[in-house]
């Protein structure tokens, strides 16, 4: 069995349930638009569980993300993002994720998991980097994380491509996501 000491791979490592805090946490995206420019979006209701084990390679996550919260600055693209030409939220009003495994890589880690967005579940693994555990000034512990990963659109039958006279679409397929997360130690 592959055993990763996480006192020694991460300084303060502590194990336990953690909560994202949703005023210290941020889960994002960016997609190519007009093949010219990326347009950036958040989603503003999550609900993000981690769960650090002794051993670090046992750890999990699991998110659940309330889809009518995305928000990209602006009101009509939102309602549009809402529809049925892209998240359709009446039908499938949330996406989530559960990891299945962590493993080290090169400089950092991985978590490998399943997406389940717009009916359809797939394997999409998260690069992470662990920022750190610490004390915070009300007496609980905090820990930070940052992951990043690209999915297709087209993947999760999310496949509208409106062309543009010149060639290209409107909005690209692939889909960056970034998530920060500053999580607190649940008691």
């Amino acid at each position: 069995m592959n055993t990763v000491p996480a006192t020694v791979e991460i300084p303060g490592y502590l194990a336990g349930t953690w909560k994202a805090d949703p005023v210290h946490s941020e889960i994002a995206f960016s997609v190519r638009h007009l093949m010219i420019s990326k347009t950036r979006g958040r989603f503003t209701s999550y609900d993000v569980t981690l769960v650090t084990s002794e051993n670090l390679l046992d750890s999990s996550v699991t998110a659940t993300i309330d889809l009518a919260s995305i928000d990209t600055g602006h009101e009509m693209r939102d309602n549009h993002l809402r529809s049925a030409d892209y998240l359709e939220i009446g039908k499938y009003p949330t996406m989530s994720y559960r990891s299945t495994g962590i493993r080290r890589t090169g400089d950092g880690w991985a978590i490998d998991g399943e997406l389940t967005l717009h009916g359809v579940t797939r394997q999409v693994p998260l690069a992470l980097e662990v920022s750190g555990f610490g004390a915070d000034q009300w007496g609980g512990q905090r820990a930070g994380f940052s992951a990043t990963a690209e999915i297709s659109r087209s993947d999760f039958g999310i496949d509208i491509s409106t062309p543009m006279e010149a060639g290209g679409v409107v909005v690209g397929d692939k889909v960056s996501i970034s998530l920060e997360i500053q999580a607190v130690l649940q008691q």
